[in-house]
């Protein structure tokens, strides 16, 4: 029987990197598309071939796509602050046309296309599910706006017949997160003592690991045209502090931060990012307005039609303090 080739874009990023030891797990051949500037540390040591090649070219794409049965796209320009959104609609939108359209034209058997729960609608009470209604004018910022866009893509090639299965990971934790991650910084910043005060939300937690494993699942047992919740806890952020307290050996932070005082700090902080330090802020208007609703969300779809079954998200908190240590961002 042939080895299956699976093709993984965005293969070094955090989420991209633990797809690719899912499937080398599971006896696949993985391809790797990543930029020729890619940091490749993440794939040290892993038997994936790695090509080279930028989402918004439609042609590399294509070269990428050749003998492959199984598509992760998996990259994304993740970022909740942008001086010039443009690129990142490139990125997303864009480049998700093009790795549908080539994966078309090689008669790919399965598309997974990576989305995110910040695409999904959060109802007033309980924890958001895939049906949960939702606009474009209700996505903050431009992160969302463009994974929105790009799922409604994905979602109307599957009507066309492409075989597409989305997935709709909450917020991953875990190792070989080298950026970091918005969500990595808040890890960073916690323990580096750099978080006196918190505000009163709450976000849904998951394993990286389980998150790679949700996305083989989809591919196997997954239903073109379908979404698929691929998360853990819904912790409140107080809740989150003091397991990062715990595992830092250090205090959390008691002070609650009044919304307007935390809109204050942000605006701050970005003018000072675009105008002086031209690095990302410390704190955005985008993440501080994601924060007024509570991102909960259900992964009971996920858990009966797949077989997913995410783990305590303790154990990957704990890689994650202590990757972030090794590579020397926690003092």
């Amino acid at each position: 029987m042939a080895t299956v080739l699976a093709l993984v874009t965005g293969a070094n990023g955090f989420v991209g990197c633990h797809v690719v030891r899912a499937l080398l797990q599971s006896g696949r051949t993985v391809r790797g598309l990543v930029r020729a500037s890619a940091d490749l540390r993440a794939l040290e040591g892993l038997d994936c071939e790695k090509v080279q090649g930028d989402l918004r070219d439609a042609e590399a794409v294509t070269a990428a796509m050749r003998g492959v049965e199984e598509v992760y796209h998996v990259a994304a320009d993740y970022r909740l602050w942008v001086p010039d959104p443009a690129p990142m609609y490139a990125a997303n939108v864009e480049g998700t046309r093009n790795v549908i359209a080539a994966a078309r034209r090689h008669r790919v058997r399965r598309i997974v296309y990576t989305s995110t729960v910040g695409a999904l609608g959060i109802p007033q009470a309980g924890p958001g599910t895939e049906q949960t209604p939702v606009s474009l004018d209700a996505m903050v910022g431009h992160y969302k706006r463009s994974k929105f866009l790009a799922e409604k893509l994905a979602l109307k090639a599957a009507t066309e017949g492409a075989p597409v299965v989305v997935v709709n990971p909450s917020t991953p934790v875990g190792e070989f997160d080298y950026k970091p991650t918005p969500t990595g910084r808040v890890i960073v910043d916690f323990a580096n003592g750099r978080m006196p005060a918190y505000l009163d939300t709450g976000l849904n937690l998951v394993d990286v690991r389980d998150v790679a494993a949700g996305h083989r699942l989809a591919a196997e047992k997954g239903v073109p045209g379908e979404k698929y919740i691929l998360g853990g806890e819904n912790l409140p952020l107080r809740e989150v502090l003091a397991k990062l307290a715990a595992i830092c050996n250090r205090p959390a932070p008691w002070l609650k931060l009044p919304y307007p005082a935390a809109l204050g700090f942000a605006a701050l902080a970005e003018a000072a990012a675009r105008w002086i330090t031209h690095r990302p802020p410390r704190a955005s208007l985008t993440e501080v307005r994601m924060a007024r609703k509570r991102m909960f969300f259900d992964s009971t779809r996920a858990r009966t039609l797949l077989g997913y079954a995410p783990g305590p998200i303790e154990p990957a908190l704990e890689r994650a303090v202590a990757f972030f240590r090794q590579l020397g961002l926690i003092r």
